[in-house]
């Protein structure tokens, strides 16, 4: 009897993961287990692209809806949770399917997490207001002097990580870079099926970018990300809030920018995800690369399966 694998399906936002997963999903019997670290959260629908209620009575799904937008989620609790979800999937004697973008979560569950310090949010406001009056480019070169090659690693523009290699250095008085070489806790054994799925073409990508947001507000995104704006509980700061789609509606409800703006920040901040995503993808070890415009990619991947005597 063939061990039943596990499927990475990865890729860049709006690359088509989910349509794919859905026509797999109608040929195999499979489960598909969510690596997104938006979809996590409930009321977060329309600007996360979450699959209907109603495909996700049809084919199961796992790790959607399972915390407040008020709530934290960590890469730790995703490991956990997935591997909860693909020994019962497995059991059930169907294929988990990890479908998603989030690639710190796909290389968390491979290579295991480095013991860092929990979050403080004491320390972290305090970054915030610095940010605010400095700017992030002046706490990158901070992160630059104190963690030379976190600073290189990460971007000027990605103040959540800039603000955790931060806070990981002022917590631990240890450079990020230096705690997640000597301290990291046992990844996974096992060896995935690793699919990739991106676009040859960049151009078209952004395309399909702009293209989905302008739906997205069609189908009330705008009043999704208002719902947010307008609870007490609720600040830019929370993790839900680093979603790309949503955190660019703040300055726009408090009339700091027009729409114009709102849409054009939206979809570079989008473009720059998709960048940073496709980073991440080029380094992974031993991954199938796929054209996601192929319009055959269904049945060249149920051929990959049958390669290996699931179907």
């Amino acid at each position: 009897m063939v061990e039943i694998p596990v499927v990475f399906l990865m890729g860049p936002t709006a690359s088509g993961k989910s349509e794919l997963a859905m026509a797999l999903a109608a040929r195999f019997p499979v489960e598909i287990v969510s690596v997104d670290s938006a979809l996590v959260y409930r009321g977060m629908d329309i600007g996360t692209a979450k699959p209907s209620p109603a495909l996700r009575a049809q084919i199961p799904h796992h790790l959607i809806d399972i915390r407040d937008p008020s709530e934290s989620y960590s890469a730790a609790a995703f490991c956990a949770d997935a591997r909860r979800c693909i020994r019962e999937i497995r059991g059930r004697g169907r294929l988990p399917l990890l479908v998603g973008g989030t690639m710190l979560y796909f290389r968390a569950l491979q290579e295991g997490l480095a013991e860092l310090p929990d979050a403080d949010p004491a320390l972290r406001e305090s970054l915030n207001r610095r940010a605010a009056e400095q700017g992030w480019a002046q706490l990158h070169a901070e992160l630059a002097r104190v963690d030379p090659q976190s600073g290189r690693r990460i971007h000027p523009n990605d103040p959540q990580r800039i603000q955790r290699a931060l806070e990981v250095y002022y917590l631990s008085g240890q450079p990020l870079s230096e705690l997640l070489r000597t301290s990291r806790v046992r990844g996974w054994d096992e060896v995935p099926l690793k699919w990739v799925i991106a676009p040859a073409d960049r151009d078209q990508l952004r395309r399909r970018i702009a293209q989905r947001f302008d739906t997205m507000i069609a189908q009330g995104l705008e009043q999704e990300a208002r719902s947010l704006f307008d609870r007490r509980d609720f600040h830019p700061d929370l993790p839900a809030m680093r979603a790309v789609g949503y955190r660019q509606f703040w300055p726009y409800f408090e009339g700091k920018i027009n729409f114009d703006t709102l849409r054009d920040n939206a979809i570079t901040a989008t473009c720059q995800l998709a960048k940073r995503q496709m980073t991440w993808l080029r380094r992974e070890q031993n991954a199938r690369w796929y054209d996601s415009g192929q319009s055959d990619l269904p049945v060249r991947l149920i051929e990959t399966l049958k390669e290996i005597g699931l179907c």
